[in-house]
């Protein structure tokens, strides 16, 4: 194998101002493309040094001047106030109070107000529109019912895009505040194709347009409250796409109405931690066809130029999921990933295009998403990269990208000579995984799990965000652990399940909380889906339930999986039943656990506990969390293979709960992580090399003999 390291494969973002830096850093990074950032331009003297061009498009955020000369264009959301109770027949709601009022303006135009809705709470009751009037910004409620709480559905005009105002709540920008255009009204689609074409004109330079993202963001609602200044955010929410015109297209090509009420949800909104509603599922296959029509346009526009297209998958991505139905039909030339995690790397590996790149962390700007210090006093990005990387490398080595890079303010890099040096490191590190790919692919173990939630394959790998957004869900953990594991992984539906999907599966794994998207909520009140699951344990399959899975009240059980994984969650119902003495302790795992079979064990494969409960020739299994770590990935492979017989023999392998591995046949190349922050020597069966020490966090290619 070449080991020898080409420039190639990696973008760097280049800053005006900042030549000599730029340079430098591109030829030691082996830099072939140079970016711009949000804030940054490209001087001629890095345009004409000679390396590929990137240049960033936010279509729809870049147009103040036309947004307020038509600002009708803008786009919109329903938002609901905070209840107001009743204290006689009468009350008042003021819709926009405790939200943060320079996000926000309210649409009270006639074309909005039939869609505004006021409803009783306490009796879950719509209010009739002859009840209440609105005036001045107030709206009046008669004939209330007294100690009644009372909300108000309304439309407003989204005045700044979210992304920009985080930047400047956050990263103190100081710039105009941009506002967004709506593709679904005609003058904003007519002049944002125009926009476009003209854009391509006057950027010759420019090789890649990286389109950031598309026309819909994802969910940040702001309060005015600086301790809630967050109210509610969903990486995956779809509640940003409505207008009046959205909904009257959806109603003439659907032939029912939506209503306020379809997107509020008694006030939680649509959630993709919640199971969809028949509606849901319409209007996001609705925004689907829109969004990879629309985009299509302007993509062909681009091809046009003679330029590439590439989308950033973050932001204003809704609508396009890449393993969606329409997303391949867009034409995109390549997809760019932000990355903090392995599940993230697998995401942007399956997508459909012919480019897969992603954008490391940390972001080089002064203060990171949590908040933090980076490139600032206190901060210690090299730290932050290395721990990031830590997750990426292993989920690289199962499936490859083509190119990697980072965004921002280059010139904050000076001062952090540690963080160009681990950079570097990863390049080279990078590079030396996809030329083990490009000569064949990993071994893999003969096990196939598929992970069972509401989403299916619409959504593999993620569940609405970043590892920060949903860290305290074990799916997520557990999406983690697998991305680096050499185990084959599907993703599907509960309706997968009923139409074959556990064909070729061995292991099947539901986790989540009650009712929630991932445990599966309704769905499990389907006699069928419960018959085939349970015909598969049965028949030599396994099923894995992490948190409350198969949860589903109105049963003879709470888990409808019960009888499988031998343990059941006590919600009040077993309260007069006499436990089984069984011996065995159940600390650690769900505080409401019940068994209910004598012969369910508990087993611990450290730091794992769970529980085991042979079902005819197969096996359930209960957790009652997951937190990744590295021994936690390394104990969950250790159960798949247990509960699927799997022979290792012909993968070598290293048994350190610290230390994975990733066996390349072709090439006879072993690859060797340790992923602790301290020297470890450690054995490798199935491969005659001697014992291995490596440095911390070292990864090392060992050719067998």
């Amino acid at each position: 194998m070449n080991t020898s390291i080409e420039r190639g494969g990696f973008t760097l973002p280049g800053e005006s101002g900042y030549e000599q830096l730029t340079l430098e850093l591109a030829k030691r990074w082996g830099a072939d493309v140079i970016r711009d950032s949000d804030g940054t331009k490209l001087s001629p003297e890095i345009v004409e040094a000679g390396y590929r061009i990137y240049s960033t498009v936010c279509v729809i955020r870049e147009h103040n001047a036309f947004a307020e000369a038509h600002p009708e264009t803008q786009q919109q959301a329903f938002l609901s106030s905070d209840p107001v109770l009743a204290e006689g027949d009468t009350v008042v709601i003021v819709p926009l109070r405790g939200y943060f009022e320079e996000q926000f303006q309210l649409n009270d135009t006639p074309e909005a107000m039939p869609f505004w809705q006021v409803w009783d709470r306490t009796a879950d009751r719509l209010v009739p529109a002859e009840q209440w009037q609105y005036k001045d910004g107030k709206i009046t409620v008669c004939g209330a019912e007294p100690w009644h709480r009372y909300t108000a559905s309304f439309l407003c005009w989204r005045i700044w895009e979210e992304i920009n105002m985080y930047n400047h709540t956050t990263n103190h920008w100081t710039s105009e505040h941009l506002r967004q255009l709506d593709p679904r009204h005609p003058l904003a689609w007519e002049y944002l194709q125009k926009f476009m074409d003209d854009w391509c004109v006057t950027n010759p330079q420019t090789n890649v347009v990286r389109l950031t993202s598309l026309f819909y963001n994802f969910v940040w609602i702001f309060g005015d409250d600086m301790r809630r200044r967050s109210r509610f955010v969903d990486w995956a929410s779809y509640d940003f796409t409505v207008s009046p015109a959205a909904l009257r297209a959806f109603e003439e090509e659907y032939g029912y109405a939506l209503t306020a009420e379809d997107f509020i949800n008694k006030g939680f909104l649509q959630a993709t931690h919640r199971p969809p509603t028949a509606h849901k599922r319409d209007y996001m296959d609705f925004i689907q066809r829109f969004v990879a029509e629309k985009a299509k346009a302007l993509v062909d526009i681009i091809h046009r130029h003679g330029k590439q297209a590439y989308v950033f998958y973050d932001d204003s991505w809704v609508g396009m999921e890449p393993s969606g139905k329409y997303f391949a039909s867009v034409g995109f030339d390549g997809l760019i990933k932000c990355v903090f995690s392995g599940f993230e790397c697998r995401l942007c590996a399956d997508a459909k295009v012919p480019v897969h790149e992603l954008r490391f962390h940390p972001y080089l700007f002064p203060v990171g998403l949590g908040g933090l210090p980076t490139f600032s006093e206190g901060g210690h990005p090299e730290r932050d990269a290395m721990d990031y990387w830590l997750h990426v490398r292993r989920a690289l080595l199962r499936e490859p990208v083509d190119r990697i890079g980072l965004g921002g303010y280059l010139h904050l890099t000076e001062g952090y000579p540690a963080f160009v040096d681990a950079i570097e490191n990863m390049t080279h590190e990078f590079h030396r995984i996809k030329a083990l790919h490009a000569e064949g692919a990993p071994a893999t173990l003969p096990i196939t799990v598929a992970v069972l939630h509401t989403w299916g394959s619409l959504r593999p790998w993620t569940l609405s965000g970043h590892f920060h957004e949903t860290d305290w869900n074990a799916l997520i953990h557990i999406n983690e652990a697998l991305s680096g594991l050499p185990v084959n992984v599907r993703f599907i539906s509960f309706e997968d399940v009923l139409k074959g999907g556990l064909e070729g599966v061995d292991v099947v794994i539901n986790a989540g909380r009650a009712g929630d998207a991932w445990s599966g909520g309704a769905a499990w009140s389907d006699p069928e889906l419960v018959a085939a699951l349970t015909r598969f344990v049965y028949r030599g399959g396994a099923f894995i339930g992490v948190g409350e899975p198969s949860a589903c009240p109105g049963g003879d059980t709470f888990f409808r999986m019960a009888h499988v994984l031998g343990a059941d969650e006590d919600d009040g119902r077993y309260a007069c039943h006499a436990k089984w003495e069984t011996g065995e302790s159940l600390e650690g795992l769900n505080p409401c656990l019940r068994l209910i079979d004598p012969d369910t064990r508990v087993v611990d494969i450290e730091p794992l506990k769970l529980t085991r409960h042979a079902f005819g020739k197969g096996t359930g299994v209960y957790m009652g969390g997951f937190a990744y770590s590295p021994e936690a990935a390394k104990a969950l492979l250790r159960l798949l293979m247990d509960l699927t017989g799997a022979d290792t023999a012909q993968i070598p392998a290293c048994d350190h709960p610290y230390v994975e591995t990733a066996w390349f046949p072709a090439s006879k190349t072993l690859a060797v992580l340790n992923n602790a922050e301290e020297e470890i020597t450690v054995s490798i069966t199935g491969l005659d090399c001697g014992e291995l020490t490596l440095a911390p966090f070292e990864m090392r290619f060992v050719v067998g003999r």
